[in-house]
């Protein structure tokens, strides 16, 4: 028997998933403002997490700088992984029943914080585009349930 550990490629550890990316459909302010309750609105297709969290990691990647670690509710998605692999860089994913189902936090390796509103992805198009605007506008001052409410989805 040999005894040498072999070794496992990267892209298929059990708690890594790896997806192609869809463009995602994001609303974000033109500029960061300090003080914003949310920091923009994303509207997935799907629950699928993999395939919907490739993309939104890429465009955010591109806006903020490497995503290290993104928050979810553990109520809303399907799959639960603990890392996904895009771009040829890692994020850790991190699966909560504290966190609001209509909010996604990201942090990113500075450490800054983007939190976003999460619409549900059955969500008709001008009720998502009106909650997504509210949502990166940065004087809003509403959290993310009742930016769904106040747009017919809560």
């Amino acid at each position: 028997m040999d005894a040498r550990r072999e070794e496992v490629p990267h892209a298929v550890r059990a708690d890594l998933r790896t997806a192609v990316p869809l463009g995602p459909r994001l609303s974000l302010p033109a500029v960061r403002a300090a003080r914003a309750v949310l920091d923009g609105g994303w509207w997935p297709r799907s629950l699928d997490a993999a395939v919907e969290l490739s993309g939104l990691v890429l465009a955010l990647d591109e806006r903020y700088g490497h995503i290290r670690r993104l928050m979810l509710s553990s109520a809303t998605w399907d799959g639960r992984f603990r890392r996904l692999g895009v771009g040829g860089r890692e994020t850790r994913i991190g699966w909560f029943s504290t966190v609001d189902p209509a909010v996604l936090i990201a942090t990113t390796d500075s450490g800054d914080q983007v939190d976003l509103l999460v619409m549900p992805p059955h969500t008709p198009e001008a009720v998502a585009h009106s909650a997504m605007a509210t949502a990166a506008d940065p004087a809003n001052r509403l959290r993310g349930p009742a930016v769904l409410a106040a747009a017919g989805r809560g």
